[in-house]
C-alpha cells in the first residue's frame, strides 16, 4: 500500500489491500473496441451511415451546434400554457415551453428534474410532444430526452415506477445479477416513458468518506467491485433499452468538495489515479458503454493547467479519446454547476469543453440577472467555427456520433412511446417484487453487540426518532405491523438542543429507541452542513439507558460518530424497500446479508478502519 502524502488522502489508507492491489494499469491503455482515429475526426464519411451522413451534410451550422445542447425545461407538457413555466422557459430561451424551443433552436433534446414529473402516463405524453417537435423539424432529427434515474438517493421518476436499490446498496448485497436486472427494469420503464438516455450508473470509486457529493451514489471503495457493478448495469440499461452513461470521468470518489457549487480538487498522483479512479471506466469501455459523463474536478496530475475535467484537452482527448481508444459520446455535466464555471466566462466554457473533446453540452446556466445563456452559448460555438478556433469538422464528428447514438436506440425508426401501454411496463408487480428483493439482499448490520437484534414481534413500546418525516412514518408504520405500539418524534437533518431534549426525554418511557440517521457524520456547524444534532441526539439517546437501534439511511459511516450505538444497521437509502428490508432485518424475517462496500475509519483516525471493507453480521439460526 502506497504511503499518503496529505493528511487529507489518508482517507485511502481505509481501503483494503484488494481494492489498491488491481492489476497493474500503467499500461492501462490498450485500445478499447470502441478505439476512434485519434483527434475524433469523421473520417471524411468512410465507412459511415450513409442516411446520417446526408443528414449531417443537410444541416446548417447553426443546426449543427445546436444539436450538441441538451436543455432543461419548464414544464410537465411539451406545449403547456401554464403562466409560470412559460414565464421560466421565456427567461431561459426567449420561447415559452418545449415545443416552442425545438421549433426555434432545435437542440439535440431535453433532461427532466423532478419538477417535470407528475406520473408516468404525463411523462409518456410530454416525451411524444417533444418527439413530435422534433420531428416537423426538417432534418427530422429525433430528440435525446435524458433525467438522472441512479436509483436510491437519485430518482428523479418516483412512485408508482419501481425504485432500484442505489448503487452503494447493490454493491453490498454483491449481486451483479441484481444490478443488471435492476438496470434493465429501470431502462425499461424509462423507455416506456419516452426516455432514452439515462445519466446513470456513477462510476466513481468513493475513497472519501467526507465526499459531499458522491457518497452511496457509488458502488463503493474497491475498483474492482465497482468495475463489475458498473459493467453489470450497462448492459442492464441496454438491454432495457436505453443509453447508459458512466460518470464521473476522470473520478469524482476523493473530494470534500461539492462540484455543484465549488471546484473539487483531486490530488491522486498518476498512479494512483490508475490504480483507483480509472478502472471502472476502463471496465465501462470494454464494456461498450455509449456514453461518459465528465467531471467539472482539477486533476492536477492528469492535466496542470488548473482547468477542470470538462474542459481539459490532455483528460477527454488525450487520455479518454486517444489513449483508452473511447469513440462514444461524451456528455459534459452540467454547466449550470460551479465547478466548470470559476475560471471562464459562461459563453467560453461550451467552446472549450468541444475544444477539449467534448460532444454534449447538458444544461446552460442562467446568468446573474436570471436570463438564460443558451442563446449565447450557441451563438460563441457558431462563431468559433466562423473565427477557425473550432474547424466544422470538428463539430460534425461531435454531431455524428449524437446522431448515431439516436440510430442505435432506434429513435429514427421510432421516437414515440405507446402511451396506451405504460400501465403494462412501470411498476408492475414482477418489477416491484424484484426491487425488493433486491433491497433485502443489501441490508447491513455492522454493529449488534449489545444482542438486542432480532427482535421478537409482539407488544413493546417504540420510539421512532430522527431523520425524515416519511422515513420514520413509514418505519413506525412497519413496526406497529408486528405488534408494537410505535411513537414518532422526527427531529430533522439538524435537531435542535430542544428537540434533543425532548427525544431522550420520550425515550425513557419506552422499550427500544429505533433512531434514524442521514449523513450523521458531517458535524461541520457551517451553512450547508448538516452539524453536530443528529450525533448528539443518538449520544442523548444512548445515554437513557434504552436499548437503541440506529438505522443509517445514507452514509454508512455515521457510527464512527457514536460509538455508544451497540445497535447499527446501514440501508444506503430510504426508498420504501429499503425501510422494509430494514424492519424485516429488526425481527429476524431476513437474515441480514449486505456487506460493506466501503471502509469505516474511525473518527479523526482516517487511516484506522473501525470497520473494515466487507464486514457484515449475521443472524445465528
Amino acid at each position: 500500500m502506497y504511503r499518503p502524502r496529505t493528511r487529507r488522502r489518508r482517507w485511502l489508507a481505509g481501503l483494503t489491500a484488494g481494492a489498491l492491489a488491481v492489476t497493474g494499469l500503467t499500461a492501462m491503455m490498450t485500445p478499447a473496441a470502441h478505439a476512434a482515429p485519434p483527434g475524433g475526426g469523421n473520417g471524411g464519411g468512410h465507412g459511415k451511415n450513409p442516411e446520417l451522413m446526408r443528414i449531417l451534410r443537410s444541416m446548417t451550422l447553426e443546426e449543427k451546434a445546436a444539436q450538441l445542447f441538451v436543455l432543461q425545461i419548464h414544464g410537465k407538457s411539451a406545449d403547456t400554457t401554464d403562466p409560470a413555466d412559460v414565464a421560466a422557459n421565456r427567461r431561459l430561451y426567449g420561447a415559452g415551453n418545449a415545443a416552442q424551443v425545438m421549433a426555434r433552436y432545435r437542440p439535440g433534446g431535453f433532461i427532466y428534474y423532478g419538477n417535470n414529473i407528475d406520473d408516468p402516463h404525463q411523462v409518456a405524453a410530454f416525451s411524444n410532444g417533444i418527439q413530435r417537435a422534433a420531428m416537423a423539424g426538417p432534418h427530422r432529427i429525433p430528440a435525446t430526452i435524458a433525467t438522472d434515474q441512479e436509483g436510491g438517493i437519485v430518482a428523479r421518476i418516483q412512485p408508482p415506477a419501481t425504485q432500484s436499490p442505489g448503487a452503494m446498496a447493490l454493491a453490498a448485497g454483491r449481486r451483479t445479477g441484481d444490478a443488471r436486472a435492476l438496470a434493465r427494469i429501470t431502462g425499461r420503464e424509462l423507455r416506456a416513458i419516452g426516455i432514452n438516455q439515462d445519466y446513470a450508473p456513477d462510476a466513481d470509486v468513493n475513497v472519501n468518506p467526507a465526499n459531499p457529493v458522491i457518497g452511496v451514489r457509488s458502488f463503493g471503495s474497491d475498483p474492482g467491485l465497482v468495475s463489475d457493478m458498473v459493467t453489470a448495469q450497462i448492459r442492464g440499461y441496454r438491454s432495457g433499452g436505453v443509453t447508459a452513461t458512466a460518470k464521473h470521468f476522470p473520478g469524482h470518489g476523493d473530494t470534500t468538495t461539492d462540484s455543484h457549487s465549488g471546484v473539487p480538487e483531486i490530488d491522486h498522483t498518476r498512479r494512483e489515479w490508475e490504480r483507483l479512479d480509472l478502472p471502472p471506466f476502463r471496465a465501462a469501455i470494454a464494456a461498450g458503454v455509449d456514453s461518459i459523463m465528465t467531471a467539472h474536478i482539477v486533476v492536477p496530475s492528469l492535466d496542470p493547467s488548473g482547468d477542470p475535467a470538462t474542459l481539459s484537452r490532455p483528460i477527454l482527448t488525450g487520455i479518454l479519446r486517444d489513449r483508452l481508444g473511447y469513440r462514444g459520446v461524451v456528455v459534459t455535466d452540467a454547466l449550470d454547476m460551479q465547478g466548470v464555471r470559476d475560471k471562464y466566462g459562461d459563453e467560453r466554457i461550451p467552446v472549450l469543453a468541444l475544444k477539449a473533446g467534448a460532444d454534449v453540452l447538458l444544461k446552460p446556466p442562467v446568468d446573474d440577472d436570471g436570463a438564460g445563456v443558451f442563446p449565447r452559448q450557441l451563438a460563441a460555438v457558431v462563431a468559433a467555427v466562423e473565427s477557425g478556433e473550432l474547424t466544422e469538422e470538428r463539430i460534425d464528428a461531435s454531431v455524428y456520433r449524437i446522431l448515431e447514438l439516436k440510430h442505435e436506440r432506434g429513435l429514427f425508426r421510432d421516437p414515440y412511446t405507446d402511451e396506451s401501454r405504460v400501465g403494462e411496463v412501470v411498476g408492475t408487480p414482477a418489477h416491484l417484487a424484484a426491487a425488493q428483493r433486491a433491497a433485502d439482499r443489501t441490508t447491513t448490520l455492522v454493529e449488534n453487540d449489545a444482542g438486542v437484534l432480532p427482535l421478537r414481534p409482539g407488544a413493546r413500546d417504540v420510539l421512532v426518532t430522527g431523520w425524515g418525516v416519511s422515513t420514520t412514518a413509514a418505519l413506525g408504520t412497519e413496526i406497529a405491523r408486528r405488534g408494537a405500539t410505535a411513537t414518532i418524534r422526527q427531529t430533522g437533518i439538524r435537531p435542535t438542543r430542544a428537540q434533543i431534549d425532548e427525544a431522550a426525554e420520550a425515550a425513557r418511557g419506552q422499550d427500544l429507541v429505533v433512531a434514524v440517521t442521514n449523513r450523521a457524520w458531517d458535524v461541520e456547524d457551517e451553512p450547508g452542513h448538516n452539524g453536530p444534532g443528529q450525533m448528539n441526539l443518538v449520544k442523548a439517546l444512548a445515554a437513557t439507558g434504552t436499548p437503541v437501534v440506529v438505522i443509517a439511511v445514507r452514509d454508512p459511516y455515521d457510527i464512527a460518530w457514536f460509538p455508544e450505538a451497540t445497535t447499527y444497521l446501514a440501508t444506503y437509502s430510504y426508498t420504501a424497500e429499503a425501510l422494509r428490508s430494514a424492519a424485516k432485518t429488526l425481527f429476524g424475517e431476513l437474515n441480514p446479508r449486505g456487506r460493506l462496500p466501503v471502509a469505516i475509519p474511525v473518527r479523526d483516525e482516517p487511516g484506522t478502519a473501525l470497520y473494515r471493507f466487507g464486514h457484515g453480521l449475521g443472524y445465528r439460526r
